[in-house]
């Protein structure tokens, strides 16, 4: 066996490392520079202050953050049909007055909302433990606690969901500072709640 022919698949292979090793290389941030102090930035960017678009952003992605639409697919609500909108619509405009009324009067717990609501002639919502819904269409809870400061608070209010059809809701709150009445399709892990951030 002649030199030559060992040689040439050693150098293939030493060729194939280098590329493979530069093509792995691009776009990796890499560590300070410890006689600067300067920041990581991109191999092969043009400007340091303008690093561009990242390849990865989905199509209407809001701010433009990688994976947006998939991070928070689970508050997008769901679509109406026509028909059950306007019926959506009309069940909200017979609970806001009530809600106004209520909000007028500075009475926000849930047990005074959710009577209010109960004389409507709606009934209160059943599900079992699993999340089979037996009936009734009405669900009245506190608010959700929040954190402020230093810990969870959970403010004074009521939030209220109405389940007009199986893709038609009307959610509301009434709390000290204002009220709200609107109608929505239901999301996907909480109903006709609007899901809270931070999931």
């Amino acid at each position: 066996m002649s030199t030559s022919r060992q040689a040439r698949p050693a150098s293939l292979a030493a060729l194939a490392l280098a590329l493979v090793a530069a093509l792995g290389a691009c776009g990796d941030l890499h560590a300070p520079d410890s006689r600067t102090g300067a920041a990581p930035s991109p191999s092969g960017a043009s400007s340091p202050s303008a690093p561009g678009a990242s390849p990865h952003v989905e199509p209407g992605a809001g701010d433009g953050a990688p994976h947006h639409n998939e991070n928070n697919a689970y508050r997008r609500q769901g679509d109406m049909a026509p028909g059950h909108e306007k019926d959506a619509r009309r069940e909200a405009d017979r609970i806001r007055p009530v809600l106004k009324r209520l909000w007028e009067e500075r009475e926000w717990d849930a047990a005074t909302v959710r009577a209010a609501l109960l004389r409507l002639g709606y009934e209160e919502e059943r599900v079992t433990k699993g999340g089979k819904r037996l009936g009734g269409t009405l669900t009245v809870t506190g608010m959700l606690a929040r954190w402020e400061d230093d810990g969870y608070v959970t403010p004074e209010g009521t939030r209220v969901a109405l389940r007009v059809h199986d893709d038609a809701c009307v959610s509301a709150f009434v709390q000290k500072s204002n009220f709200e009445v609107r109608t929505n399709g239901p999301y996907p892990e909480t109903g006709c709640f609007e899901p809270p951030y931070g999931h």
